[in-house]
């Protein structure tokens, strides 16, 4: 072979070498490029809706939910006494007493089912668009959603809404909110896209914004109505019900909607049964229930145990004309307690621990329950009662560990002695031995027995303590506690004011105790913020006790991040171990049993969904029984 052969030949060997160079770069490149954009499909995720842990219970072809009867016929009227007033039909507004069921005009993107924990289905939105991370979500609206008046629900209004809230929403909403979303962008008018901010917790945060009341946002721009403001107008909504007759202060209807978009929606299947749900008010418990007696109205929520025991002894029930039924209740207990207000002067008082401890100690709930209860209760010792997520005994494995990182921020018998419960009495109303410690507390704590036989502090000032209350049937239950607290030293006392004064004291804390429900939810997470937080302490009327505790922030941090439902078990457990040590709260009672009395023409499945009893939703009228009683003139 020639030299110049050679050279050629080399040359050719070197552009081969350098085109299968350029060739396996530009495939490497190509394999990097699909492998980058298949791992970021991989990572977004599509859905017809979304589950906190694991993966939702339906499908996204499933026909209608498992508890509900897809056959129930529609129609008849449901109608319900309630006890106390209202001057607005603004829910969202600390200003005024919201009617009740002011919401059910309203839809959002998502909605919760009855059946399941911390899954949430598409409702305005027809699918949802996020990545693993949670970063960001898109949602699809449906193009068929329409507002009652037939005009169509855009992303338009979606943005309007969460504007709204975020500038006008309860002061601890907005606080909470504004850590969360970064920005908003509409895309088209069904498609829009939520950014959230990068350290946001995001296990909850697109349940968070998929559950926003989406209003008609042209209304508001007509109207130049606020959202923080008392008012008897409303925004159009959505939702399967419409305003009907009101009549201020005394009377509520709302009726179905014939052209409800989406009637024909799974998730919809079997539910929003009757034509009416009309709404009674009443002075006081006694009229409300003549008014189930006499037919005024036709299904009643009993909560009172002495009535439940023996009230229904009268004609209708005997011929079977009305029935009582107890349904039971999966869910966790409402946490129903007394609680202490701890903000401004009263934490003179009640900052005390040893003066909050005292003053639960005199509450005889085992004399209340045999006596005035008909033993119909069970005692409520913890925050999460009726579920795992209630502590036990002493701290141990991940929940000691847990505690451990935050030990200076404690008490020490958190670590020391088992988780609290709430104190036991004796048979008599007033508990001898209850009382020899309570004294002793009080004494420590510097509020000393005068000779006229009340405490007071160095100050002189006597130790005053008023329960604000507006249900008269709640005076024989807080007059034998204001008895024993007045054994104890202290100027107690009961001041019942009307449901219009008790809101008005409530929304601005104008108060010494109260009762209020402060039991939490399965999966607890954004709420803790508002319910227990320091961060909105001051304003929100969602802790009733002012808690503010650097500890109970860190242990909503842990729960609002975690990761699994075992790390959320651990950190709740943590959580209602700290709070019941703190003893800001005397903790009431429960039962597992929801208690109605209602006429023989409503009917439901059978089971009802565990989380929802759903007397308004899937319940319906049994036509034939109804025209049965009518004939009879068991019902005019």
């Amino acid at each position: 072979m020639s030299q110049s052969s050679r050279v050629h030949q080399a040359k050719a060997i070197s552009v081969t070498r350098e085109r299968s160079l350029a060739a396996a770069m530009l495939l490497s490149a190509i394999i990097v490029f699909w492998g980058t954009v298949a791992a970021h499909a991989q990572d977004v995720i599509k859905s017809h809706g979304i589950s906190t842990f694991g993966e939702l219970k339906y499908a996204e072809d499933f026909e209608h939910l498992s508890y509900v009867n897809p056959d129930a016929p529609k129609g008849g009227e449901m109608s319900l006494a309630l006890v106390g007033s209202f001057d607005s039909m603004n829910p969202y507004s600390r200003k005024g007493s919201g009617g009740a069921l002011s919401t059910v005009m309203y839809e959002s993107l998502l909605t919760s089912v009855g059946d399941e924990i911390g899954a949430s289905y598409g409702l305005l939105a027809e699918s949802i668009e996020y990545p693993a991370d949670k970063s960001w979500v898109t949602f699809y609206l449906r193009p068929e959603a329409k507002f009652s008046d037939g005009s169509p629900v855009t992303t338009k209004d979606v943005e309007f809404v969460y504007n709204l809230f975020l500038k006008e929403g309860l002061t601890s909403y907005r606080a909470v909110l504004s850590t969360q979303v970064e920005k908003v962008e509409i895309i088209d008018e069904h498609t829009i896209k939520f950014y959230f901010q990068e350290d946001a917790a995001k296990r909850e945060i697109i349940q968070t914004v998929g559950g926003l009341p989406i209003f008609q946002s042209s209304w508001f721009e007509e109207t130049g109505a606020i959202l923080d403001e008392s008012r008897l107008t409303t925004p159009l909504g959505s939702g399967p019900y419409m305003r009907g007759e009101t009549e201020v202060g005394r009377r509520l209807t709302y009726v179905r909607n014939p052209d409800y978009w989406g009637a024909d929606l799974p998730i919809n299947i079997g539910r929003s049964n009757f034509d009416t749900i009309r709404i009674e008010y009443f002075g006081d418990d006694t009229a409300a229930f003549e008014a189930l007696k006499s037919g005024v109205v036709r299904f009643r929520i009993e909560n009172t145990s002495k009535t439940w025991a023996t009230g229904y002894d009268f004609p209708a029930v005997s011929n079977g004309t009305i029935v009582q039924e107890e349904v039971a209740d999966g869910t966790i207990a409402s946490g129903q307690a007394f609680v202490f207000n701890q903000r401004g002067e009263r934490a003179k008082k009640f900052g005390d621990i040893r003066v909050r401890e005292a003053l639960a100690l005199m509450f005889n709930f085992e004399w209340s329950n045999e006596t005035l209860f008909y033993g119909l209760y069970e005692r409520v010792n913890s925050f999460w009662e009726n579920s795992e997520l209630a502590a036990t005994g002493l701290p141990e494995g991940e929940e000691l560990a847990l505690l451990e990182s935050i030990r200076d921020k404690l008490r020490p018998e958190v670590f020391t002695e088992p988780a609290v419960m709430s104190p036991v009495s004796g048979a008599r109303k007033l508990d001898r031995g209850n009382l020899r410690k309570a004294s002793a507390l009080l004494d420590e704590a510097g509020w000393i027995v005068g000779s006229d036989g009340l405490r007071r502090n160095a100050d002189g000032e006597t130790l005053d303590v008023e329960f604000l209350e507006r249900s008269p049937s709640f005076d024989r239950v807080i007059s034998p506690y204001v008895e024993n607290l007045r054994a104890l030293g202290v100027n107690a006392r009961l001041n019942r004011v009307d449901p219009a004064q008790f809101s008005e004291l409530r929304q601005t804390f104008d108060y010494d105790v109260i009762t209020a429900h402060e039991g939490g939810g399965y999966e607890p997470g954004d709420g803790l913020l508002q319910q227990f937080g320091s961060l909105t302490a001051a304003e929100s009327i969602f802790n009733p006790a002012g808690i503010s505790s650097e500890g109970i922030d860190a242990l909503i941090e842990v729960i609002r991040n975690a990761e699994t439902r075992e790390e959320l078990h651990v950190a709740v457990r943590a959580l209602d171990r700290v709070l019941r040590a703190e003893k800001y709260v005397v903790l009431q009672w429960y039962k597992d049993v929801h208690t109605y009395a209602y006429f023989d023409y409503y009917r439901h499945p059978d089971p009802v969904a565990p989380y929802d009893p759903g007397y308004l939703d899937y319940w319906w009228v049994d036509q034939d029984r109804y025209q049965e009683l009518l004939a009879s003139g068991a019902i005019k």
